[in-house]
């Protein structure tokens, strides 16, 4: 473990090695399984269709171990890939999805030695379930919640989902927002924008209408919000909604402040890939709510996790301790102990 702080990435995914037949188990299609091509590798699948290839480090503990041990990482937060959320399913079967799939979560980390936590799922689209299921989960173990940024056409400042927002706060909870069912699915088909696009876009989306839609200004100080892939395009356009939320009245919703005065309600992860990006969210943002983020250890995430925080210029010794794990240690509400077990 480092001297000054532990090394902790707040964005990671797992998937189970095998679990069970959802279709079968539901009785309705085009839910994901896993399909294993060769030793320590797999495809998953959605119904019939190729989704995203994936190897032993989603369900192997040692594997993963293994690979921060390589990285320099001491602890990794893990959560389910989004594709598992089922918000469009009916609530009973969502709700038993994120059981099954929270309990397999737990049995991950216990191959990490306390160097593994896990953000469980919820059936978000049922307010009391997704409580219900909040507080079991935190009573198992879990360190906090993995939300999508809307459920169907309800975004963030939604009455149900800022209640279930509320509760998080009482019970705690860390949430990690992840952008998912991206925006604009025709046009974004090819060569994967619905990634490079959709996700940036959806997640600025997910912070605008929390800010614009009063969601901030109804919640406590003390939630830990997180907004996963560097909070998309928001600091990037946050001038530009300034301008407009100042211009025209219209644009103001129901925010009592101009809305760059709520970056300090939220924290975003490292994930922009860019050492110029990354200076400019931690300017934009304050270098106390940028975290460690990888998507790690799916195709798309940071091969070598913690190379552009490590690697960055314009960042002192203090500043990058702090993103490596620091302001992780204050968004996660671990305690001593538990950081010393990494």
């Amino acid at each position: 473990m480092s001297a000054r702080s532990p090394v902790i990435d707040i964005h990671s995914h797992f998937l189970p090695e095998r679990w069970p037949d959802l279709a079968k188990r539901y009785g309705t299609p085009k839910w994901p399984w896993m399909r294993h091509t060769e030793a320590g590798k797999a495809m998953l699948m959605v119904g019939d269709r190729d989704f995203r290839p994936v190897y032993d480090a989603c369900w192997s503990g040692s594997r993963r171990i293994e690979e921060m041990d390589r990285d320099g990482i001491d602890m990794q937060v893990i959560s389910v890939t989004p594709l598992l959320f089922a918000y469009d399913r009916p609530p009973a079967h969502a709700a038993d999805c994120a059981r099954l799939f929270n309990d397999l979560s737990l049995e991950i980390c216990t191959q990490g030695n306390g160097r593994l936590l896990s953000f469980c799922q919820v059936p978000l689209q049922d307010t009391d379930a997704a409580c219900d299921e909040l507080s079991r989960a935190m009573k198992d173990g879990h360190v906090g919640v993995q939300i999508g940024n809307h459920v169907g056409e309800r975004n963030l400042d939604d009455t149900g989902l800022i209640k279930f927002l509320q509760h998080c706060a009482t019970e705690n909870a860390a949430v990690l927002i992840h952008p998912w069912d991206m925006m604009a699915k025709d046009r974004t088909a090819k060569y994967m924008m619905a990634w490079t696009v959709g996700m940036p876009a959806e997640t600025q989306l997910g912070i605008v209408s929390m800010i614009l839609g009063g969601a901030f200004d109804q919640l406590p100080d003390k939630l830990r919000l997180c907004f996963a892939h560097g909070g998309g395009s928001f600091a990037f356009l946050l001038g530009r909604l300034d301008n407009a939320w100042q211009r025209r009245d219209i644009v103001r919703g129901k925010s009592e402040n101009v809305p760059s005065s709520y970056a300090r309600r939220f924290y975003v992860d490292s994930a922009v890939f860019d050492p110029t990006a990354l200076r400019f969210l931690a300017d934009v943002m304050g270098e106390d709510r940028v975290m460690l983020g990888s998507d790690y250890p799916f195709p798309l995430g940071e091969e070598f996790v913690g190379q552009l925080i490590r690697n960055a210029s314009g960042f002192d010794d203090d500043a990058k301790a702090r993103l490596l794990g620091g302001n992780a240690v204050k968004f996660l509400g671990l305690t001593a102990a538990q950081t010393k077990r990494a």
